[in-house]
Formats: C-alpha cells, structure tokens, sequence
C-alpha cells in the first residue's frame, strides 16, 4: 500500500506529527502543503491528510486541497489529523466536523488529535501573549502524542 501524507503548518508542529507518523509507515511520502508539486493522488491507496489547528481553524492550504481533490479522495482509505496546543481536547469531534467535509469524515479510517508544539521563538507577539494565557506559561511546549501516532499509523496500515 502507498501512502502519502500530506500537511499543513505554520511553525512546523503538524510537519513534525507528519514525520512522526512516517517513521511508522513503511513507504510513506511526506509533502508539504504551501509547497507546490503534490504527486499524483491517483499513485497512492492510502492519503493522510493533517493540519495545525488556529482559532478552530485549519490553515487555508489544507482547505483549498480537500476542496479542489474531494473526488479523488473518494474510494483511498484517509486518515486524518489535527495538531495543536489548548482548547482543543474534549472539543476534538467539534474540530473535525467544523473543517472537513462530512463525506470525508464519515469515510476517514482515523481522524486524531494529535498534541501540539509551542515555540516561543517561532511564535509573534500577539500568539505569545495568547499563549501565555491559554496555558498560564510562556516557555517551549511539547504535547505532542506519540502513542496516538503509533495508535494512527496501526490503524492506517490495518
């Protein structure tokens, strides 16, 4: 089986979840979505789609893929997966629900939260002091979940 594994960050904690998943999957092909030269769809049985999470809100790369590959994503097993840091746990099915389409939800093998990372020196002002008071904290958080990726990529493989 064929994966490929497609994403979409800002500082790069969805990039990091991609990778991580990858080293599970024998095989899978990694591409960042703000990069242009997505392989051919139709190659691969298998497509995980993921991407960072802002303000409930999926970055505007990931949106405009599934809009414009909704029909070639029909009939491949999908896995989805979200990254982010706070507000998220327990509100996770609203998340998916709110930035995929239903089909494709309905259809996915997996669709996972998958943790965040934080890094001040990546971040700008105004998401530092978001930050500061979402999590009470202004240091480096890491919150991503290796036991849900090795869970996911089990599952994707299945």
């Amino acid at each position: 089986m064929k994966t490929l594994i497609l994403y979409a960050t800002k500082h790069g904690a969805a990039r990091e979840i991609a990778a991580r998943i990858a080293k599970n999957m024998d095989g899978a092909v990694l591409h960042d979505l703000n990069e242009s030269g997505i392989p051919p769809l139709a190659e691969f049985d298998c497509v995980i789609i993921g991407s960072s999470l802002y303000a409930g809100s999926i970055r505007k790369e990931a949106k405009a893929f599934l809009a414009q590959n909704a029909d070639q994503l029909r009939g491949k097993r999908i896995g989805l997966f979200l990254s982010g840091i706070g507000g998220v746990e327990g509100g996770e099915k609203e998340a998916f629900h709110k930035n995929f389409p239903p089909d494709l939800l309905q259809e996915a093998k997996a669709a996972c939260f998958m943790g965040g990372i934080f890094d001040p020196k990546k971040a700008g002002v105004i998401e530092r002091f978001i930050m500061k008071i979402v999590t009470k904290g202004s240091g480096y958080i890491d919150i991503i979940r290796d036991e849900k990726i090795r869970a996911f990529a089990t599952l994707m493989q299945a």
